[in-house]
């Protein structure tokens, strides 16, 4: 199935519109999972419970719904493709391009991509909104034949008045002949480079795709409440949403940070409560050193000097002592 994934945007667009008679103009159209269930229909008629299929889905609610139908008729067929549905429904260009080319890959598997007898239109009746989508494709359908019918006429004035013109001029006949054999030789290589060009911008697409994905991930996480109001995430968003592209959003973002980490350090409590602790233990220890030098002096007295220490306490009308 890795082939599948080489298949460009305009070709799967093609397939759908022409297999459904839509007109989707891009592939996240089709996230909200009617389209898939239809081609799936198309490709097993009958299999798709089209009554439970909802055209009109615009939330993420009525959009899973439809996947559900979806993940119901995989099973019935024992397909083992993940449905990757929140992604999808977030219409991703990138993801629904991804899921979108396995369904074609899969349709075109079975019963070589033909669908006999298959009325897209009439299916299409019964869902949800159906009829709604049948009309603006008619409305599309009908606008584009008629741009295209007034195309041919001015182009065949066009045509008209090249040929009075080169019936007029001096030597026609050599420089159409020149021109249709220049044209004929380059045709093959032509189509050969017009091949490279779109799988190059397919390439460029998805890689464009992706890396953009990442930033979107970046910024739904930023939002989160818990770290919306970090001074990393300002840096970040800061970088994310600069308009000018010189360089200035970073040295900013890092001059954010390194402001917060300076205003932290001069508002922290830390260093306070260091110096408290250093001067209560000083405190501590020169109260130690005093008491271990009264209890020196005490114990080098001799006992004549301690009982005349304790006459004084007993002169000094202590209540211990009754007269």
């Amino acid at each position: 199935m890795d082939s599948a994934y080489f298949v460009g945007r305009s070709e799967i667009l093609a397939w759908i519109n022409s297999t459904l008679q839509l007109n989707l103009s891009k592939i996240e159209a089709a996230c909200s999972g009617a389209v898939h269930c239809q081609l799936l229909d198309a490709a097993h008629p009958g299999i798709v419970p089209m009554h439970k299929v909802n055209f009109d889905a615009k939330n993420e609610y009525d959009m899973i719904q439809n996947y559900k139908v979806l993940q119901e008729v995989f099973n019935k067929l024992k397909i083992t493709k993940q449905i990757e549905v929140s992604k999808l429904v977030k219409g991703r260009p990138l993801d629904n391009l991804e899921f979108m080319q396995w369904m074609k890959k899969y349709c075109d598997s079975v019963n070589s991509g033909l669908h006999h007898n298959y009325n897209p239109v009439e299916r299409r009746e019964v869902c949800k909104g159906g009829r709604e989508t049948t009309k603006k494709s008619a409305q599309f359908q009908t606008s584009a034949k008629a741009s295209t019918t007034s195309r041919p006429h001015s182009s065949h004035n066009a045509r008209k008045s090249d040929v009075s013109t080169a019936v007029n001029s001096t030597n026609p006949a050599p420089k159409s002949t020149s021109t249709t054999k220049r044209y004929c030789a380059g045709g093959p290589a032509y189509d050969e480079q017009i091949t490279q060009l779109k799988l190059s911008v397919d390439s460029l697409e998805k890689e464009r795709d992706f890396y953009f994905e990442k930033l979107r991930d970046i910024e739904i996480l930023c939002q989160t409440p818990e770290i919306e109001y970090s001074p990393v995430v300002a840096a970040v968003q800061k970088i994310l949403y600069a308009t000018d592209d010189d360089g200035t959003a970073v040295a900013e973002a890092q001059a954010m940070i390194s402001g917060q980490q300076k205003e932290a350090e001069r508002l922290s409590p830390i260093a306070e409560v260091s110096e408290e602790k250093s001067c209560s233990e000083t405190r501590k220890r020169k109260s130690i050193v005093d008491l271990d030098f009264n209890v020196a002096g005490i114990t080098n007295l001799s006992p004549r000097q301690r009982l005349s220490d304790v006459s004084d306490v007993h002169c000094s009308e202590s209540p211990l002592m009754t007269c």
